[in-house]
């Protein structure tokens, strides 16, 4: 089975839906329209080797479940194929009787705590996350090791580049031994104090990861105590990767939009974010999935960058909180019923192949 297949095939499908902002009500000027719906494979595939759960077109942009896989992610009640089963008429193309069977209120349960709310709060976080690239960018030039050692100094401390600056020396003419009973604090030592041989330097070269020890004759008497701040060095080296393959991987036309509106956020995932922490909160109060938004004047205003970002996260946190209340004191089941939801994939299977003309 192919998406070519299916559109070629209509009497397939059980359901053909517009979804997306148009269903949300959310739709913009340039917005584009989405497609999802619901097909069953032809009986003879059914029973061969090759199944297919979904299909979709090369932009994918029109996505559709086979129906095992459609009532398997409503089991664990995914947000897209909940919002797909309560897509509001005007915007159901096609839909199959038999689909009359699969009723919103036999899968509802608290899993939507985790799978709306918990998908927003994971979003939060990639927010936060961006708000920190944006307002904190890492400059291209990669520090070095010996940006993160420092020198004992005066009853302090001062960066290990400022002592060899002030003494004038290089880190290649230094040689370091360990300090016993002290974590990556080391005894360092300078050429001009051997009489013959050399040190190895302090790292082996631009591109090391960590400084290197030298063999040191005894006697001689240490130049100064460093410390290289080694987890330090590892936290930068962690956000510096990150950093340089979210700026290869960005949507650059989301980014500039991003610093359009001067709020150092992603406008429209907040505003999906929202969304979907107010359709957790209706779940568990009022047992329905409501696609078309009747918030959507205060979700576009976060789409338009009306907001500043902490104050969003302020009223995440409060939603939170409200929420996960709601979800403590709902009569919602813990999980969906799994042996009717396989009951009602047989009924309809059954039903729909010995329909089929002979």
């Amino acid at each position: 089975m192919t998406f070519d297949h299916l559109q070629q095939n209509p009497q397939l499908l059980l359901l053909d839906c517009i979804s997306g902002s148009t269903a949300y009500n959310l739709n913009v000027k340039g917005s584009d329209t989405d497609k999802k719906g619901i097909f069953i494979m032809p009986q003879k595939q059914l029973y061969g080797f090759t199944q297919t759960d979904q299909v979709a077109n090369p932009t994918n942009d029109e996505v559709y479940f086979e129906i095992a896989r459609f009532l398997e992610l409503l089991t664990k009640n995914n947000p897209n194929i909940l919002e797909l089963l309560s897509t509001p008429g005007q915007f159901v193309s096609y839909r199959h009787p038999l689909m009359n069977l699969i009723k919103q209120e036999d899968f509802l349960s608290k899993l939507c705590l985790d799978t709306f709310a918990g998908y927003a709060h994971s979003q939060i976080k990639k927010a936060r996350g961006l708000n920190k690239k944006i307002n904190k960018p890492i400059d291209e030039e990669r520090k070095s090791v010996l940006d993160f050692c420092y020198v004992i100094h005066n009853n302090g401390s001062i960066s290990l580049k400022d002592w060899l600056k002030e003494n004038n020396f290089t880190q290649r003419q230094c040689g370091l031994v360990s300090l016993d009973h002290f974590r990556n604090v080391y005894l360092l030592y300078h050429q001009k104090q051997l009489s013959n041989g050399t040190f190895r330097g302090i790292i082996s070269c631009t591109g090391a990861d960590d400084v290197q020890l030298s063999s040191v004759p005894k006697g001689i008497e240490q130049m100064a105590v460093m410390n290289f701040n080694k987890d330090g060095y590892s936290v930068y080296c962690k956000e510096y990767k990150e950093y340089r393959e979210w700026e290869d991987k960005r949507n650059e036309a989301r980014y500039q939009s991003t610093l359009s509106h001067g709020k150092s956020y992603d406008a429209k995932n907040m505003m999906h974010t929202f969304r979907l922490l107010n359709m957790a909160g209706e779940i568990a109060q009022h047992g329905q999935v409501i696609v078309n938004r009747p918030d959507r004047d205060f979700l576009l205003k976060i789409r338009n960058g009306e907001f500043e970002f902490d104050e969003l996260m302020k009223m995440v946190d409060e939603k939170m909180e409200h929420i996960n209340e709601l979800y403590r004191t709902s009569p919602l089941p813990n999980k969906p019923d799994l042996q009717k939801a396989e009951s009602i994939l047989l009924q309809i299977r059954a039903e729909f192949y010995d329909n089929l003309p002979a």
